[in-house]
C-alpha cells in the first residue's frame, strides 16, 4: 500500500474508483442512504432506542446486504459495578459480573435476589447461579419471541421465524431484530483501546463520541461455556458504526469489496460458507485503519489499498490471527478452522491476490469491469451473445426465452441473407472416440457422446494452444475468460456445464495450480452423480 504508484496504475485506480461509485454508491449517495436510517432510527422505537446496523444500515446496499435493528430494551440497565447502581423503579439494575466468563462475555446480576420487575416472575427468566439471580440470555430470547409473536398476531401480521444467533429473524432471513441492553459508561475492559497507539485513526472526536455512548449486551453464548445459557456478549455495534461513518469513500469502497469477494466468490465454494464473516472482514479494515496513514486511502490508490486488505487477510488465515478489535484477548480465527479448509481458503485467497482487481471476474455485482477494461475479447467470441444461443434439445420439449421470442419476431421481416447470419448456435457434439477432440479431453470421448458450450469451449482452445506455446500470460487471460463463462453463461444444459468445470480443473491442473484444479474436479463430480464424465477419475488421479 505504501509503494509509489505510477502515473498508469494512478489512472486505473481512478477508473475502478469510478466504476464503485457507480456500482457500489458514490459519496453523497452512501449519505443519503445513512441519513435515510438515522431519520427512521429517530422516529421508531416506541419509547425504546432503536439502532439501524447490518450493511444497509452502515450505507451499502449490496444483493444480499442484510438489516439488523438493534432495540435497547429500557427496562433494565447494566451497570460495571455495584458502586455505580442507582436504586430507582425503572430502569431495573443489573450488574456484570466477568469473572467467570471470556473476555467479551459477561453474566448480568440481579441485586435485588428475589424481586424481579414486574412481568418478570412469570417466566424463568433467571436462574441462580450458584447464589446470585443472573438474568438467563436464553430465556430471554425465548420470552422476547414469545411477545414479539403474540404482538404480531395482534396485527395480523406473520411471526418471527425462528432465533438467529442473538437476533429474532424473518421468514426471508432479510431482516434481524436484537433486543439488546446497555451500559453507559465505557467499561474498564476496553479502556486499553482508548490509550493504545495509532497513527491518525480514528480522531480523538470519534473516539469521544464512541466512548460517550457507552456499550451494548446482547443475549448470545460463548460456545463451550459452562455458564453458556446465562451469558452476554459485549457488543460494540454503535460503536462500530461511527467508525465505519470516519472512513473515507476510498476506505468505505475497500470495505464494500471484501463483502462482495465473501459473499459472490468466497462463499461459491460450498465447503468455506460459514467460515469467514462480515464482522471478522469489518475487524480487519478497523485493524489496517488505524495501522496506516490516511492519507494513502484515496481515490487514485483504491486498488493498491485494496490488495494490501486481501493480503492481510491471507496473513490473518494463514496464522490464524484475527483479534477485536476493542478486546484483543479475543482471537476469532482460534480453533476456527480445519487443517482442509484452511488449506482451501489459504489458496483460493493467494489465487485471488496474484489475479489483482481481476479476481472480480465471476463476481455478479462486478463482471462488466472486467469485460470493459480487462478482458480483451477475440473477435470471433465477440459474435456469440446469448439470443442465439439454442438452449434446447432436439429430444426434448423447451421453450424460448423472451429475447429469443422477440429476435425470432424481429427476423420476420428481415431477408434471406439476413437471417442466415443470424442462425443459431447449437452445443457442440462429439461422437465416441472423436479424431477431432484434443488430447487432453479424449478421458471423456472413450465411449459415449460428449457435449460442451462453444464460448467456453473456444477459450479452452485458446488457453491449450498458448499452453503449448509456452505462453503463459495469454493462458492466464484465457483461463479468465473461461472462469467468467461459468457465472455468465445463459445455457442450463447438464453436461456441458458440467464438462466447463472440467475444463477449468484441466487448465489449472496444467499450470500447475493443483488445489484449484481439486476445487473443480470436485465440484463437477458431485453434479455428475451416475460418473458419465471424467470427473471422478480426474479428481482421483490429482497429486
Amino acid at each position: 500500500m505504501e509503494g509509489i504508484s505510477t502515473n498508469a496504475s494512478k489512472c486505473e485506480s481512478l477508473k475502478f474508483y469510478s466504476y464503485l461509485c457507480e456500482k457500489v454508491g458514490s459519496e453523497e449517495v452512501v449519505k443519503i442512504r445513512r441519513l435515510a436510517f438515522i431519520i427512521n432510527d429517530m422516529g421508531q422505537g416506541f419509547g425504546y432506542g432503536t439502532i439501524t446496523s447490518g450493511s444497509n444500515g452502515e450505507g451499502l446496499d449490496l444483493k444480499g446486504s442484510d438489516l439488523d435493528i438493534m432495540v435497547i430494551y429500557n427496562i433494565f440497565k447494566v451497570y460495571e459495578s455495584e458502586k455505580e447502581v442507582v436504586y430507582d423503579s425503572l430502569p431495573f439494575p443489573l450488574v456484570m459480573n466477568t469473572e467467570e466468563t471470556q473476555s467479551c462475555f459477561t453474566l448480568l446480576c440481579n441485586l435485588y435476589g428475589n424481586f424481579w420487575p414486574f412481568g418478570f416472575n412469570a417466566i424463568s427468566y433467571w436462574q441462580t447461579h450458584p447464589l446470585v439471580c443472573m438474568l438467563s440470555s436464553e430465556q430471554y430470547r425465548q420470552f422476547n419471541m414469545h411477545i414479539s409473536n403474540l404482538r404480531l398476531a395482534e396485527l395480523k401480521l406473520p411471526s418471527i421465524a425462528k432465533i438467529h444467533g442473538p437476533c429474532l429473524s424473518s421468514f426471508d432471513d432479510e431482516l434481524d431484530t436484537v433486543l439488546c441492553l446497555k451500559c453507559d459508561q465505557w467499561i474498564c475492559q476496553v479502556q486499553p483501546w482508548v490509550r493504545r497507539p495509532r497513527t491518525a485513526w480514528p480522531s480523538p472526536e470519534i473516539i469521544s463520541k464512541i466512548i460517550y455512548c457507552g456499550v451494548l449486551f446482547v443475549p448470545i453464548r460463548c460456545k463451550g461455556s459452562v455458564n453458556e445459557d446465562l451469558e452476554w456478549r459485549i457488543s460494540f455495534s454503535v460503536a462500530e458504526k461511527f467508525l465505519v461513518y470516519s472512513f473515507s469513500h476510498a476506505q468505505f469502497l475497500c470495505y464494500g469489496l471484501l463483502k462482495i469477494l465473501l459473499k459472490e466468490i468466497i462463499e461459491k465454494h460450498e465447503d468455506l460458507k460459514g467460515l469467514l464473516c462480515s464482522y471478522f472482514l469489518k475487524t480487519l479494515m478497523f485493524w489496517i485503519s488505524e495501522e496506516t496513514d490516511p492519507n494513502l486511502w484515496r481515490p487514485d490508490n483504491i486498488i493498491p489499498c485494496f490488495m494490501a486488505c486481501v493480503q492481510r487477510l491471507l496473513y490473518c488465515v494463514r496464522y490464524s490471527i484475527l483479534l477485536h478489535y476493542f478486546i484483543p484477548d479475543n482471537n476469532f480465527f482460534y480453533s476456527r478452522f480445519t487443517v482442509m479448509n484452511k488449506q482451501t481458503l489459504e489458496t483460493i485467497l493467494s489465487n485471488l491476490y496474484e489475479r489483482g482487481i481481476d479476481c472480480f471476474a465471476s463476481s455478479e455485482t462486478l463482471k462488466d469491469f472486467q469485460r470493459k477494461h480487462y478482458m480483451p475479447t477475440h473477435p470471433f467470441t465477440q459474435k456469440y451473445t446469448d439470443e442465439k444461443i439454442f438452449t434446447g434439445s432436439v429430444f426434448t420439449k423447451h421453450e424460448f426465452t423472451f429475447i429469443q421470442k422477440h429476435v425470432l419476431n424481429l427476423m420476420k421481416t428481415e431477408n434471406f441473407y439476413t437471417v442466415l447470419r443470424s442462425l443459431k448456435i447449437e452445443t457442440l457434439m462429439f461422437g465416441p472416440k472423436s479424431a477431432i477432440i484434443p488430447e487432453e479431453l479424449q478421458l471423456d470421448n472413450t465411449w459415449t457422446y460428449t457435449s460442451y458450450h462453444p464460448l467456453p469451449f473456444a477459450y479452452f482452445l485458446g488457453f491449450l494452444c498458448n499452453y503449448h506455446l509456452n505462453n503463459i500470460p495469454s493462458c492466464i487471460c484465457f483461463i479468465k475468460q473461461l472462469l467468467l463463462t461459468m457465472i455468465t453463461d445463459s445455457v442450463h444444459v447438464n453436461f456441458p456445464t458440467v464438462n466447463t468445470r472440467i475444463m477449468c480443473g484441466i487448465a489449472h491442473q496444467l499450470m500447475v495450480q493443483t488445489s484449484m484444479a481439486k476445487i473443480f474436479f470436485r465440484e463437477a463430480a458431485s453434479v455428475d452423480k451416475y460418473k458419465v464424465t471424467s470427473a471422478a477419475t480426474r479428481l482421483s488421479r490429482v497429486t
